[in-house]
């Protein structure tokens, strides 16, 4: 039996506030919790400077805020057009490993095929959250994608953390973990031809973090990168670091977005994680991935 329910109904009860209604999109969330498909917006032309397109930039933005992670469908972009998306939320962030399209280091190369060492994206994480200043958020446009499976998966960690007992939280405060690149990393890309670096990033952050725009607090560990808590014996940490990510993965903080070809995600990395499934070998999934520049987590 999952932890958050019991004889007494559901320990976290989420309840959606239903805000002004949208004027120049349309918003279908994908589950109370977490998750939006968004409508009515052509991304081509939303990063032209006519009054319109900036209205509608306003409520993306907000649908962002509102929802977590928000999906669109049916979209034909070019490369400079996907980037000049992702500068529309701020600079646009570098990853300091994966190979890139053409010659911008901005556009992240996503590919896999029945030739693949791997895919990208296999486990919970949040992206590079190994930066000093981790990406604020990531833009995954996929324009081929296998006839089924390939789906991923979204967790909201606001939920995450309400979730927990008054007790775990008041425990968790103030604490600080180190997250590292370097096992991650090193190697990873070598099918790709990518030489490794002399050394990959690794930051401290707070366990529990206060997002800059919402003000709400959101669990900050994942098993991609958080190596373990600091300040307390190794084999607390090692422990309560399970515990966590036990919590953070449960279904009931998630939605599952079915990828079709040509359609985009747009995920916060500061309340967020997710988790691509490799389960349609041996077909192809490719597409590019812009990521939005953070801030340091506090």
């Amino acid at each position: 039996m999952s932890s958050l329910v019991g004889k007494q109904g559901p320990r976290y009860r989420h309840t959606a506030e239903d805000g002004a209604a949208y004027e120049t999109i349309a918003v279908e969330k994908l589950t109370p919790i977490i998750g939006a498909e968004i409508t009515g917006v052509d991304l081509g032309r939303l990063v032209s400077d006519d009054s319109r397109s900036n209205r509608q930039m306003d409520e993306i933005h907000r649908a962002l805020a509102e929802n977590l992670v928000i999906f669109f469908r049916d979209q034909h972009i070019t490369p400079q057009q996907h980037l000049a998306f992702g500068r529309k939320f701020g600079e646009l962030h570098f990853h300091p490993a994966a190979p890139h399209e053409d010659e911008d280091p901005a556009l992240m190369k996503i590919y896999a095929d029945k030739n693949s060492p791997r895919a990208n994206g296999e486990g919970w994480h949040s992206d590079v959250s190994c930066d000093l200043e981790p990406p604020m958020g990531s833009i995954l446009y996929i324009k081929q994608c296998p006839p089924r499976g390939g789906d991923t998966l979204f967790a909201n960690m606001y939920a995450a953390y309400e979730a927990l007992s008054d007790r775990m939280k008041a425990y968790l405060d103030g604490l600080t973990a180190l997250h590292d690149g370097e096992p991650i990393y090193r190697g990873l890309y070598a099918n790709y031809g990518v030489a490794d670096r002399p050394s990959y990033p690794n930051a401290e952050h707070p366990v529990v973090r206060t997002h800059p725009v919402t003000g709400r607090k959101a669990l900050y560990v994942n098993r991609g990168f958080t190596r373990h808590i600091n300040g307390i014996p190794r084999d607390e940490s090692d422990a309560m670091l399970a515990y966590l990510y036990q919590h953070a993965e449960n279904p009931l903080f998630q939605c599952r977005f079915r990828w079709t070809e040509n359609a985009i995600a747009f995920w916060d990395n500061r309340c967020t994680q997710h988790r691509a499934m490799w389960d349609y070998w041996p077909h192809t999934r490719s597409g590019t991935r812009v990521t939005v520049k953070g801030e340091r987590p506090v």
